[in-house]
């Protein structure tokens, strides 16, 4: 099996996203470092099953960042509840729009230096 090392990065990306909401949400609160292991791992596992389901696709393209973003968000707050803990209407709503910031933010980021890059890489000449 060939490591394809740029998805694994991408994921590696995304993880580190997730971890990163979990701890500044957990901060916010005033809550210790602790519990944070359990915050995440809905939400982890939510991630995993997301890239599970976009594969196939370029891993930072924006479908792939959709279909990754939406389930995290959703089967993330889904297994939050199924497991005991709470999703008040405030959380759900900060939860979407932070995770999808993050999870669809780099990848438009990086299709937008893409292009720029692209734009500046002068061509040669056609020949005739």
């Amino acid at each position: 099996m060939r490591v394809r090392w740029f998805s694994v990065g991408a994921w590696a990306l995304d993880a580190a996203l997730v971890v990163l909401f979990v701890l500044l949400g957990r901060s916010s609160h005033g809550e210790g470092p602790g519990g944070w292991v359990l915050t995440l791992l809905p939400f982890l596992a939510a991630l995993q099953t997301g890239w599970l389901l976009r594969t196939g696709r370029p891993p930072a393209s924006l479908v792939s960042g959709g279909i990754v973003g939406g389930t995290t968000v959703v089967l993330g707050l889904l297994l939050r509840v199924a497991t005991g803990d709470t999703a008040a209407v405030p959380f759900i709503v900060l939860t979407a729009l932070i995770l999808t910031a993050f999870l669809l933010g780099w990848r438009g980021l990086a299709l937008l230096l893409a292009r720029v890059r692209r734009r500046s890489v002068p061509r040669a000449p056609a020949r005739h």
